[in-house]
């Protein structure tokens, strides 16, 4: 699943690399960057939110005590619920588009503020279509699928560049189209290529979807019970995004003005959205189905070990994977994104970024375990609480950032780190006291032993990388060539520091790898 998710995030690395390329921290990719993000906004809620920890427990509910038939009527009356509401969604956020973009981008007047609501009215059709795949991807999930689940982004990706490409820049001019247009829609169509994807597995489990319409089901009424405060507390992470987004939309860049912050942000993100994906999001995927099962089968025991082992795994893969990305950041930007369009200038402040977005991946990826966990305990107004909570936490860390220091929009990046580790603890702490401990200090010993680990990690890969500045320049070529130097010595003093210590989870990553490299790293 790891190996899926890397796919997908390499190749939205590529989609995001030629849009740098081509576009620069420029007017039409801000517009762009906002306009995609008002319908994105729901990925989470939905992919990875509200609508994934309310329906897989009740979908697995039923395939464990009921029969298939039985599940696939409850499939059919949630797709079904899915294309009426959100499909109406849809339709309110066309008309209302300028009002969402005004909510979102204060600080954008003219004809910049008239291209975001363009933008946004080309892509918010992809909402729905990332809503059905959501939950085909729960349904696949739940019936341990997680391949071809975690390989639709990597759809969306190709599919979001091939017909992007093609609109804009091949059949663009005689259409009317801009290449930023065309890019806009093969987001609507990338959209659509990862929903079918999916779809033929579906149907070779017994899964075919039928239109079907039953508001007093149980498990429909369940789902929408459990849903209500999932979406009061994913809503609250969507208007931290707003908050941000609005902030960054207000930063004047000393070179670029107001044109670069949104661009810097998004960029930057997308490389935390590497490990994150990589580690927390696949973890995640691959912890609720079996935590669900076993709160259904009543074993608490089971659960408390396959929920701290998957946190103990979260913090071996993405503390390390911060450090990296705080020392090495300006290297992995300029490797990636330099060139075209994108100068050093971007590749400096993408960095900057860079660095406090890390400083949060570790509590971002934990809660992406952790959230679940209350939902298959049926507990979904504890996470609602929290994350509106995070709403005032976020917005006093980013006024105070943005308008107290001199960090501008990396201030905002340091904001969104201090939610996520925020939201981290207080879900740990009231869920290790209401199901009495989570190995606790096991899990403690280990998370201090990861971090002595990072720690050397850090110390030889910035040594390294001043060498090799010092010697070969900061340009691109060079940094991929540190990069090429970099990489490999940390993860070998990462990797024996942490046998040294012990540290117990590295023998379940070493379990997960291939035979050759399994005995190559137990050698």
């Amino acid at each position: 699943m790891s190996v899926a998710v890397a796919t997908s995030r390499i190749t939205g690395l590529v989609r995001e690399t030629l849009m740098a390329r081509w576009f620069g921290a420029s007017q039409a990719y801000d517009a762009f960057a906002l306009g995609f993000r008002l319908p994105n906004l729901t990925r989470d809620l939905f992919a990875e939110g509200a609508l994934s920890s309310a329906f897989v427990p009740t979908f697995t509910e039923y395939l464990a005590h009921k029969d298939k038939k039985e599940a696939a009527h409850l499939a059919n009356l949630v797709g079904t619920a899915i294309i009426l509401i959100v499909g109406l969604v849809c339709v309110l956020g066309f008309i209302f588009a300028p009002t969402l973009v005004q909510l979102t981008a204060s600080g954008w007047k003219g004809e910049k503020f008239d291209q975001v609501v363009h933008m946004t009215r080309i892509m918010f059709p992809f909402l729905l279509l990332v809503a059905l795949a959501a939950q085909a991807m729960g349904m696949l999930n739940a019936c341990n699928r997680f391949g071809v689940p975690a390989m639709s982004s990597t759809m969306f990706n190709i599919g979001s560049i091939v017909f992007g490409v093609f609109l804009g820049r091949v059949l663009g001019p005689s259409l009317g189209l801009s290449p930023i247009d065309g890019m806009a829609w093969g987001v609507v169509f990338g959209g659509a290529l990862q929903l079918l994807w999916q779809i033929p597995s579906l149907y070779k489990l017994g899964f075919p979807f039928r239109l079907a319409m039953d508001w007093s089901h149980p498990g429909l009424r369940h789902i929408i019970h459990l849903m209500g405060p999932a979406i009061l507390g994913g809503a609250a992470v969507q208007i931290n995004v707003m908050v941000n987004t609005n902030f960054a939309t207000l930063v004047v860049d000393p070179v670029r003005g107001l044109n670069g912050p949104v661009s810097w942000l998004g960029w930057a993100f997308r490389f935390m959205q590497l490990p994150l994906g990589l580690f927390g999001v696949a973890i995640a995927s691959a912890t609720l189905p079996a935590i669900s099962r076993s709160i259904a089968s009543g074993d608490r025991d089971e659960f408390k070990r396959t929920l701290s082992r998957s946190l103990g795994m979260v913090f071996l893969l993405t503390v390390p994977s911060s450090v990296g990305l705080v020392v090495l950041g300006r290297m992995i930007i300029a490797a990636v994104y330099e060139g075209g369009k994108f100068n050093a200038y971007d590749t400096q402040r993408t960095a900057l970024a860079l660095s406090c977005y890390a400083i949060g991946l570790a509590g971002y990826a934990a809660s992406k375990v952790l959230n679940p966990a209350y939902y298959a305990l049926k507990d979904s107004r504890t996470p609602m609480w929290i994350s509106i909570i995070s709403i005032a936490v976020n917005y006093a860390a980013a006024r105070y950032t943005v308008n107290h220091t001199e960090l501008g929009h990396a201030g905002l990046a340091l904001s969104t780190s201090a939610v996520a580790l925020f939201s981290f603890v207080c879900q740990f702490w009231i869920l290790r006291n209401r199901i009495h401990g989570i190995r606790g200090r096991a899990l403690a010993v280990s998370f201090a032993k990861v971090c002595c680990a990072s720690a050397l990690m850090g110390i030889v890969i910035a040594g390294l990388r001043a060498g090799l500045e010092f010697y070969l320049g900061t340009s691109r070529w060079p940094s991929i060539a540190g990069l090429v130097v970099c990489l490999p010595a940390g993860l070998i003093a990462f990797w024996m520091t942490c046998r040294a210590l012990r540290v117990p989870e590295l023998d379940m990553a070493a379990a997960a790898m291939p035979g050759p490299m399994r005995r190559l790293l137990r050698a």
